[in-house]
Order: structure tokens, then sequence, then C-alpha cells
């Protein structure tokens, strides 16, 4: 199975695993002309070894500009929320890559997917989360294969025959099996850890070890966690942890699961006593909230209790980011929530009709302030005015949620979600849920996004410090982009920072970075945001760089705004204060576009010019592309299909960075 999927030559993995025993050799003196770099001994290996190099001249010390220098450079771009064989719904839909595959196919390896259709990522991913279900961590492989364990399963045999059958009997077995997992119906003898426990155990150990063997540290990093996945009727309430260890710690524990509890602080507990027995570090990133019907943000806890001030520290400790976008749509608001925000229609057909597995109730509109990751984050300022503490403040990501172990983010090299949604002329009208409680609501598989990426600004490319960078919520999401975003809030900003060859610098002295905080205010002064964005090398120009902003007034209730502040072209906004559109140079009969609009670079400082120094308040950067063709405009030429009206064709891809949170004295 490995050799026949995998396209790249078979001898790479036997080449790395030689290099990775490989000893360090003594040191090669260099040819004439190829001398190394002084205090930096590499050898004929790649190894690199410090040593000391002395002590600078008084006279030198400053004259580099970037000796010294602490701060990221570069964002790093990745996936912390993949899946492989070893998540049942994964198997169940036909999925085979193993954990290992998985990662060659991330670093840039080509591929034969699983419905035969040739893949490569246009660029390797920097790091990457295999997340796979806890719930039942590779026990389906083990059904499909016989194990003796569950012949006597009823509902298990069935299952098998229906997966080894293949086609619609795999999709319809793999929709009975999310369905009894939200519901609690799955058959007792899959659940019972004296049966599970030590199979569960031993695919773990075996993922783990993998994630050791391809770590390379600056280079590709592979981070160690499992998406935790709680569906209670339907509500969507998933976590995927990451854990900054490596196998010896994560080795230590068996993945905490919804079979456990469904309960957030439950898992809270979990991660406390991990981080207690192995002295190592570990977080959970809610996604989906848009599919929570409401949950996500409730101000009560899952068992019914009000929130306190203790849980709302407890929730910020072990919950730093949150993911925004994913194939499942977009979760930053919802036009009934933000009518004045003209971009917020991106991500939300079909989406919006109800939860996960379209049971229960309808969406409504009573539901979304607790659902949506804009109106979360203004209940969390509410609760700061409360309770004294926030507990919806976190950093943001995207990412893609794939089940058929191809991180396909991109609108022209999409591969969907599950194996049944890759490249087909067909693909974009199959039905992927039906509702039931919501009699005829339908989704469709052109209403998943080709979305997104987690951006890290880490240090370097290193569990390490991409796990710091997200803890200190230093992450910003985009939609499938890879441009370049930094987003600085301080008091002393210029506008000359924003032109300065060294904006980050700039950023860094003076103020605070994507995911910092501001306290109280210096008399007499309102905060200054240093904001720039690099279009993607790859992709399209900007049209405009948005501030939105969330405060608290003087009845306690939450507000927002939305601010333009930096925008390509001679545009000026109309009475109504929009910026008009900056134009369109898609071809629909060719599914191309030209970077003849926008910019590709915009940078500024901006000045809340409504600032109240009394008042919580929020502020994030939101960067939107010129318009350009979405993966079903790349379908309908590709295929020669014509998809119906309904069916969107072109969007404005965009980047969201972390918050900046202002906290009165």
């Amino acid at each position: 199975m490995f050799d026949r999927r995998l396209v790249a030559a078979s001898g790479a993995i036997a080449v790395a695993t030689a290099f990775a025993q490989t000893p360090a050799s003594p040191q090669t003196p260099a040819p004439d002309g190829d001398v190394p770099a002084r205090g930096v001994i590499e050898d004929r290996y790649g190894n690199i070894g410090r040593m000391k190099v002395g002590e600078p001249a008084p006279a030198a010390k400053g004259y580099s500009p970037y000796a010294g220098r602490k701060y990221p450079t570069r964002p790093l771009f990745g996936d912390t929320h993949l899946h492989s064989t070893n998540s049942g719904d994964a198997f169940g839909a036909g999925n085979r890559f193993t954990p290992e595959q998985t990662y060659r196919i991330s670093r840039g390896e080509e591929v034969v997917s699983t419905t035969g259709v040739p893949f490569k990522l246009a660029r390797p991913l920097d790091f990457v989360v295999i997340s796979d279900h806890s719930e039942g961590l590779g026990l389906l492989t083990q059904v499909y294969e016989g194990n003796p364990a569950f012949a006597s399963d009823p509902t298990l045999q069935r299952w098998r025959t229906m997966m080894r059958a293949g086609g619609a009997d795999t999709v319809r077995a793999m929709t009975e099996i999310i369905g009894a997992q939200a519901s609690n119906a799955l058959p007792d003898t899959l659940k019972n850890p004296k049966v599970v426990g030590p199979i569960m155990m031993s695919v773990w150990q075996q993922y783990t070890a993998t994630a050791d063997r391809y770590n390379e540290p600056g280079k590709f990093t592979t981070i160690i966690g499992y998406e935790w996945t709680p569906t209670p009727g339907g509500d969507n309430m998933h976590r995927n942890v990451l854990f900054r260890d490596g196998k010896a710690a994560a080795d230590q524990v068996l993945p905490f699961s919804s079979w456990n509890s469904e309960d957030p602080e439950k898992l809270w507990e979990w991660m406390a006593a991990y981080e207690q027995k192995t002295g190592g570090r570990i977080m959970a990133i809610p996604h989906n909230a848009n599919l929570s019907n409401g949950r996500m943000f409730e101000p009560k806890t899952v068992s019914g209790a009000p929130l306190t001030r203790d849980y709302a520290q407890r929730r910020t400790r072990w919950e730093p980011v949150h993911e925004l976008v994913q194939a499942k749509g977009a979760s930053e608001s919802h036009p009934l929530m933000a009518p004045n925000d003209e971009f917020i229609g991106y991500g939300i057909a079909g989406w919006d009709l109800g939860n996960l597995t379209l049971t229960g109730s309808p969406l409504t509109k009573e539901m979304m302030p607790t659902t949506y990751v804009r109106e979360g984050l203004k209940r969390g300022l509410e609760h700061q005015v409360t309770l004294g503490a926030n507990p919806f403040k976190f950093g943001l990501i995207g990412s893609l949620d794939a089940h058929n172990s191809i991180a396909s983010i991109g609108a022209d090299n999409f591969f969907g979600k599950m194996p049944s949604q890759e490249p087909s002329p067909d693909r974009w009208e199959q039905a992927s849920a039906v509702a039931g409680g919501a009699a005829g609501n339908r989704r469709y598989t052109w209403q998943y996004l080709s979305a997104g990426y987690a951006a890290v600004w880490a240090t370097e490319n290193t569990r390490e410090a991409i796990f710091e960078a997200m803890m200190r919520r230093e992450v910003y999401a985009t939609s499938g982009s890879r441009m370049t975003l930094r987003f600085f809030g301080g008091w002393d900003y210029a506008p000359a920072d924003a032109r300065s060859r060294h904006l980050a610098e700039a950023g860094y002295t003076k103020g605070v970075p994507m995911g910092g905080e501001l306290a109280k205010a210096p008399a007499g002064k309102a905060p200054t945001f240093l904001v720039a964005a690099l279009k993607d090398p790859q992709g399209a120009n900007l049209d405009r760089i948005q501030i939105i902003k969330g405060w608290v007034d003087a009845s306690g209730k939450a507000q927002e705004k939305i601010y333009d502040v930096a925008w390509a072209g001679h545009r000026k906004p109309g009475k109504d204060g929009k910026l008009p559109p900056v134009g369109d140079t898609v071809d629909l009969a060719t599914a191309t576009w030209t970077n003849t609009i926008g910019a590709p670079e915009l940078a500024t400082v901006w000045k809340d010019p409504d600032f109240k120094p009394s008042q919580n308040a929020f502020y994030y950067a939101r960067v939107i592309e010129i318009p350009t063709p979405r993966w079903t405009l790349y379908d309908q030429v590709r295929f020669g299909v014509k998809m119906s009206k309904d069916v969107p064709l072109k969007q404005q891809e965009r980047a969201w960075s972390s918050p900046i949170w202002y906290t009165p004295g």
C-alpha cells in the first residue's frame, strides 16, 4: 500500500533513516575557498555545533542591526488539524494513509490519492499536527481487518461489511459512525476499556514514534497531538490537543477522549495532571464554533453552573488559541450579527443551517451571540467587567481538518475534506449532510472552503518555539493565502514606523504584538496600532486592511465597529463611510486573474478615534485580497461542468490577526 500510493522515490525513507542513524563524524577541514562561518562547525552530514567565539570589540558591539535580535522574523505556515487512517471517520470514509504517509505528503512528496488522483502540495508545510480522534483511536482499522475482539458485535460486523464493500456503502458506514458517536450510541464493545485500551495505547505509541522520527527541527516540525471530539446532541464542542513534548512524555498517557467526559473542564483537569506527571506542556484549541448551536461561548458551564473567575482563568490558561476558519466554514461572525460588515458572508452558506450533524434545532439568531468568534470575544469583554477575568481571550488560527491525509489548502489544489470529496465532475453537488429536525436542509460539497492556515510568529521552526508562540497568541489565521501579517499595539507609534525597513523592530520596541495586552492608558493618549501586510509570493495583491474593534459601553453591553485603515489605489470612502470595491479581474471562462489591481503590500499606523480609557476593548486586523477564483471555478473549468447559480465561483482570500486587548487599570 505504501509504495503504490507514494510516487516519490522509494529510497527517500531509507536515505532519511540512514542519515538519522549516522553518528556525528569528526570535523573535516574545509577546502580552500569554502571556510565555515566563524563560531559554527559543520560536518559533511549537516550536523551543526556551536563553539565559543570570544567577546566582540567594544567599538563593534552596535554595528550589526541584526545581532542579538530576539523576535521572530518570518511566519511559519502549518496545519494543526489533519487526520490519517487512525481516525475512525477517516478510515470509514476510505482513507488508508498512515501517519507516516501523511507526514510525507505534508512535507511535499507526491501521492496518488484515495480516489486515484495524483496530488502534490504547491509548497510543503512548515509544521503539521496529525490530530486523529482520540475516541476509538485506530479501532476501526481493527474492525475492518477482523480483529477477533470485535467479531461478536453485530453492528461492528455490519460496519465492517459496508466498509469493505467500498463506494456508497463506505459513505453510509461513515455517516452511521459519526451519528453514533454524536448520540453516544456506539457499540459497548468499542468503548470497553479492557478490550480497546491496550489497542489504542499501542496505536498511540506507534504514532508518537513516527512523529519523533519525522520531526526535523528548523525544516519540518511534527507536533504531537490528537482531537478530543465531544458532540453532544450534534453540537460541535471539539478541541485539538497539542503537546510541546516528544514521545517520551506523551507516551506516559493515553489521550483523554469524550468517552471519558464531554466536559471541557474534565479535559483541563486531565491536561493539568499530564503536566504535573511529566513536567511537559500541553494546550487545547477549540474549533468550529459555527457548528456549536450557541454552546461554544455560553455564559454557563457544561454542568449548567454560571461562569466564575476561576473558570475564566482556567479556560484562558488551557485554550490560548481558537481555530477561526477551516473546511467547514468560517466562524468569525454572521450577517445577522454584523449587518454593516460587507465581508462577513465568507464561509457562511450551508454552515449556518444548524449544528455539525444537522440534528436538533436549526441555528437561530438567538443562538448566534454565543456561536461566533467575534461575538465570543465581545462576550469575553462583558465577563471581564463582571468576573474580573476574560474566559474568551484567545488568538486566532486556521487549519483544514482534512480526513484524507491531504492538507490541500488553497483554491487551485483543493482535494476536499473527505475522500468522497476529492476532485470529480460532480463533487460540488454531493450532499454531505441532510437534516433531520430541520427538514429539507442539506449541506453540499460546494459549501466547503479550501481553508486554512495556522500562521505562527515563532523564533524558529521547532516544537518548542511554535508552542510558545501559540501560548503567547502571536499567531494569525488565513483562508489559504500565505500572506505576511504584522499587527502591533502601543501608545507611541508614528507614521514613520510604517515606512521603516525595520518595521518589526519598532513594533516590538514600542508596544506589543498580536495576542498581547495593553493596560491603563497614559493620560491624554489613545492606542496606536502598527499594521502591515505583504502579499503571498504566489498569490493575489491586497485590497485593504481593516481593524475590527469591540468594546463594552457604559451600559455593560459589547459593541463593534469596523475601520478601513489602509487600502490599494486612490479610492476614497463614500458618504456612507464605505470604501468602493477594489475591482475584479477574474476570468470565469479560464479561472484566471491578474495582479493589475490591488497592492503587493500595505502598511499604516492607525490611532483609535473613538477611544475611551474606561472601556474594555479588543482590536484585530483583517486583511482582504483582491478577488480570485474559488475552488469551484477551477472545477467548473477543468471538468467542463456548469454549476448552479447559487454556487459562488469567486472569493476574496483573507487573514485575521489575533486580537490585542485593552484593559483599564
